[in-house]
Formats: structure tokens, sequence, C-alpha cells
């Protein structure tokens, strides 16, 4: 596509997000950047909630998987999502609701102390830094292939603008703004998908049953393994107990998910958002992988090798070799994806550090807008830098290392939750941010030594799980004596 073409769509893109969230948070104040006046509509909440969930990552890299050995099996981690989307109706949202919490991290903080508080809200900080960077990296890297490049124009321009969008939509009106704006980039980012498969049915000459039957007939669709459970990482029962602790902790336990339904009116209202939510993410997450699997099909077709990085497999299918409508759908797909997943992570970590960390309960109105102000300046900026550090090591192996270790991050706050809501016990809030930094430790290196160790196991996404256990374990070592 031409770059100049691509950038008129961008900018009108941009100017349509822009218009709604200027229109959507007119007057909005304080309490409605962190809680958006408790006024949300249930529907808009849970459509938007599909796309924030998706992110680049799911746009770009699922249907790439899909040619790779892997094959289809994460399908059957969205179904473990799908029972851990369940407890979080049941049992998170009716705590946070009850509690009339703007972070959820302050429960951790009744829970178990002051410096327990302040590791959950640091825990859920770098995570969330790590991951919302690398997840809209991925996808600038496609606007950089695009657009700039083509400009010579060095990437770190290109992650400063996307930043700095994002900023200007959400410094205003944060979840307010978001909650509107994320209803129309999730249109835009399912729309994106379903355009591109009709587009290959078209270029193919296939009619849609047909295309059904080729997609359920190919080697590459297989939803479940039940090969060996020991070394195969891919494993249904690995996939689908990693999928509801995965959900559990990434939803239920992260305040960037979280926050969009505490900005509904009631906990009735939550549930009801939440629930519909859970159930329209599973066909949707199908579509993305039937994706593949027409792509998988389309290249054998037509002679087009599939390439190494098996990321590139959609960017280059859609620019390169189907129609200009389908072109122009893929890039709104991709910013779509882009901003819908990193807008409510700069508004998490804005909410985070100000209540958390920093605490502006206590301010005046006036301290506290000048607080979140410099604050939601600082996150962006944060966002950029290390979107740009990741550019500037032109390694892939090294870029997944430090996503995965903001995966390692989240089983903490899962061991924290779990004690703090299922047990009774009373921990020493000294030991809390030991204990969790031991089970990163350890998590990483059983990880890294688990073929030697453990006699051929390789961990998949279950390794969260055991690094929550590994949390609990020492939560209750260092438990506080009744007496």
């Amino acid at each position: 596509m031409n770059p100049y073409f691509s950038i008129l769509i961008v900018l009108i893109y941009l100017g349509l997000i822009l218009w709604v969230s200027y229109f959507s948070s007119r007057k909005s104040g304080t309490a409605d950047f962190y809680r958006g006046g408790n006024k949300s509509p249930w529907w808009v909440v849970a459509f938007g909630m599909i796309g924030t969930t998706l992110s680049g990552v799911t746009f770009i890299s699922v249907p790439g998987w899909v040619s790779s050995p892997a094959k289809m099996t994460y399908f059957t981690v969205i179904l473990g999502n799908f029972v851990g989307y369940l407890l979080i109706a049941q049992v998170l949202l009716p705590l946070y609701y009850r509690l009339n919490l703007t972070s959820i991290y302050a429960y951790i903080g009744e829970r178990f102390g002051f410096r327990a508080y302040k590791t959950s809200a640091a825990l859920f900080l770098l995570s969330k830094t790590i991951g919302a960077s690398f997840r809209l990296f991925i996808v600038t890297l496609v606007l950089q292939i695009t657009i700039f490049s083509p400009l010579n124009i060095p990437y770190a321009v290109n992650a400063l603008f996307c930043v700095a969008v994002i900023w200007a939509y959400t410094f205003k009106g944060g979840i307010k703004a978001i909650v509107w704006t994320d209803l129309v980039q999730t249109f835009f980012l399912i729309f994106a998908v379903v355009f591109t498969i009709f587009s290959i049915q078209k270029a193919l000459d296939f009619s849609f049953p047909e295309m059904v039957k080729r997609i359920g007939e190919n080697p590459q669709f297989l939803v479940f393994d039940f090969g060996n459970l020991w070394s195969n990482p891919n494993h249904f029962l690995k996939q689908f107990i990693a999928g509801i602790f995965i959900a559990i902790v990434m939803t239920g336990l992260d305040q960037d998910m979280m926050q969009k339904n505490l900005s509904l009116k009631n906990i009735r209202e939550a549930k009801k958002n939440f629930l519909t939510f859970s159930v329209i993410s599973i066909p949707v997450c199908f579509i993305f992988m039937c994706l593949g699997v027409v792509f998988f099909i389309y290249m054998n077709q037509t002679g087009i090798p599939i390439p190494a990085k098996t990321d590139s497999i959609y960017p280059m299918i859609a620019t390169q070799y189907l129609n200009t409508t389908t072109g122009i759908f893929f890039m709104l797909g991709v910013i779509a994806a882009a901003f819908s997943s990193a807008n409510s992570a700069l508004i998490a970590m804005t909410t985070s550090f100000t209540v958390d960390l920093y605490g502006v309960q206590n301010k005046t109105e006036d301290e506290k807008k000048k607080i979140r102000f410099y604050t939601h300046i600082g996150c962006a900026l944060l966002l950029a830098l290390v979107m740009i550090a990741f550019s500037s090591f032109n390694n892939e192996s090294v870029v997944y290392a430090i996503f995965k270790f903001a995966g390692y991050t989240y089983g903490p706050l899962l061991g924290l939750f779990f004690v703090g809501i299922l047990l009774k016990t009373k921990v020493r809030d000294k030991a809390i941010p030991f204990i969790a930094a031991s089970s990163i430790a350890l998590t990483i290196s059983i990880d890294h030594y688990s073929v030697v160790l453990l006699n051929g196991y390789q961990f998949g996404f279950e390794i969260l799980l055991f690094n929550g256990a590994l949390t609990v374990m020492g939560l209750l070592l260092f438990r506080e004596n009744k007496n």
C-alpha cells in the first residue's frame, strides 16, 4: 500500500477516535477519570472488553500461530478462560464492589498490610508496563513497515506518535472515554478479520460452505492436543487449567481490566457485562484462529511460502496479495488492536501509581488533577521509551524473554489474592516483598531448567499456576502466630 494513502487512513481513523473521546468526556472530572462516574452502559463495556483482551498480539500473532506446530491448540486456553471468567464474576467482582474500590490492590492492603499493598501495586505496574509496551510494539512494527520506513522516519517517532495519540484521547475523560472509544475500536478489529476471511474466500473462488468444509478438513484445524502430557506444553489439560488461571490473573487481578467493570452502576450490571463478554469472547477468538487456517489454505493454493516469522503472515497477505479494501481494513484493525489494549493500560497505570503508590486520596481536588496530569504524561513516556528499547534490541528472542518475564510477575498476585480470599491466615507484612521476589526468581530458574530438573517436563502456560503456588507456600511459611 502507498504510505501516503496509509497515512490518510490513519488520520481519518484518529479523527474519529478523538471525536468519540471528546463527546463522551465533555463534563468529566477527577472521579470520572478513574471510575467513569459509575455510569458506563454494561453492554458497551462488554463489547469493548473484547478488543482489550484480544490486543495487537492476538490480532497479528494468533492467526500466524495456526501455521506452527501448535496449530489451533490455543483455543483450549480460551475455553479455560471462560471458566476463569465465571469465577471472577462470582467471587472477585462482588468483593471489589462491596469494598467500593478504585484500585483493586487496596484489598491487599486491607488484608495484609502496607508493604503487601505497595508490593502488589508495584508488581502490576511492572507487568503492565512491559506487557502493554510489548503489545503496542508488535503492532507499531507493522506501521513502521507500511508507513514510517518508506518515508525514512525512525521508529522512535513512530512510538512517540502512537503513545501521544493515546494520551490525547484519554487525558481528560480517562476510563469514561476509553469505554466508548473501545466500542468503536473493537468493531473495526473484528470487522477486519471477518472481511479478510471473505476476501480470501472470494480470491480462491470458494463458496462459503466449501470454505467451512476446507477449514474443518485442514490438518492445521487441530483444536485439542492429547499427546504426551509430561513433555507436551500444548496438552489439553495443561492449556485448559492454565487458561482458567490466566483469566483470573490477567483479568480479575488486573487493574486494567477491572477498572472498566468498576465503572458500572452496580454489581448486577457488572455481572451482566462480564458474563456477556465471557460468552462473546469464545466465538470471536475462534474466528481469529480460523483466519489462521484460511491463511494456510490460501498460501498452499497460491504457492506462497510460509515465512519463518509467522507474525508477518497477516500483514503480508492483507497488504500484498489481497485487494486494496482488505488492506485498508487491515490497517484499521491494526490501529484498533494497538490502541484498544494500550489506552486502558495507560489509564490503569496512572490510577495505580496515583492511588496505590503516591496516595492522592487525601489531596485537594486541584492537587489530584495536577498529580494525575503529570503521572499520565510520565506513564505515556515510559511506554514509549520501553517500546524504543524493544526496537533497539533487534533480537526477537530477547524481546520475547522480557515479555515472558512480565508474565512471571503475575504469579505473586495470584498467590496473594488466593490466600487473602480463601484463607484466614495472617502473614507478616514485612516478609511479603521478599516472598514475591523469591517466587519470581525461583519460577524463572525452574522454568529454564525444567527439562533437566523434572525429567523432560516442559512448562506451558501453567507456569503461572506454579508461580502462584510458590507464593502461597511462602506466605504460609511466614504466617503470624495466633498468640
